[in-house]
């Protein structure tokens, strides 16, 4: 039986952002997390003691997390990780419907092994009860970033929500808990509607591509 392929990293989404057609905007958004290890980090909380979860009516209390948390560092080797069972749940929660284009997801498998996702689901909705599967994606020793494309499969559009949620069913060897170090979010960049202008991608551009 063929050993699987490992899973081949994407381009650095920085350089995405200097082409100027997609803007990051996970700092729009309000993050929540299924759980987290207490303690893990002090980036990662404003106190141990909120790395709690509890059931009432079978819904889950979701730890609530600011932007500034592992996940949206900028530092790849910082991580969060999950404490409890599968899915692990990462909430994504725009304050308004907001167009989104690709999530990209950092991975490092040789850093994290038993904790690295293996499969992704992807889901998108208005809220946590009306949420539908858009992506399933299995990864294989991954070890950079993964591209996620939320293109509308039939319109070939970007989708429009209120909420993504990215759940991870399985991990590498079976590993319960799981690690993800880093989560972006983008939107398309709309032309400008006089026209189309070359991109202005260069750092001398980009120092006066806006006006003062």
């Amino acid at each position: 039986m063929a050993t699987p392929s490992k899973t081949p990293p994407g381009a650095d989404p920085k350089q995405l952002e200097r082409t100027g057609t997609v803007r990051e905007i996970g700092s729009q958004a309000v993050w929540s997390l299924s759980s987290c290890k207490p303690g893990q980090s002090p980036n990662l909380m404003n106190s141990p003691a909120e790395c709690t979860q509890s059931r009432e009516s079978h819904l889950m209390s979701f730890v609530q997390v600011s932007e500034w948390i592992s996940l949206r560092d900028d530092n790849l080797e910082t991580y969060w990780q999950s404490d409890g069972s599968q899915p692990h749940l990462v909430n994504i929660q725009f304050r308004r419907r907001t167009t989104v284009k690709m999530l990209c997801i950092y991975a490092d498998y040789k850093s994290d092994e038993s904790y690295t996702p293996s499969k992704i689901s992807v889901r998108v909705g208005n809220n946590f009860h009306n949420l539908q599967e858009i992506r399933q994606l299995e990864m294989v020793e991954p070890s950079g970033w993964i591209h996620i494309s939320l293109m509308n499969q039939r319109t070939n559009e970007p989708i429009s929500t209120f909420m993504i949620q990215i759940a991870v069913l399985a991990n590498h060897q079976n590993g319960r808990d799981t690690h993800m170090r880093q989560i972006k979010v983008y939107t398309p960049v709309e032309e400008s509607s006089i026209g189309k202008f070359p991109r202005c991608t260069t750092v001398d551009f980009m120092m006066y591509r806006t006006i003062r």
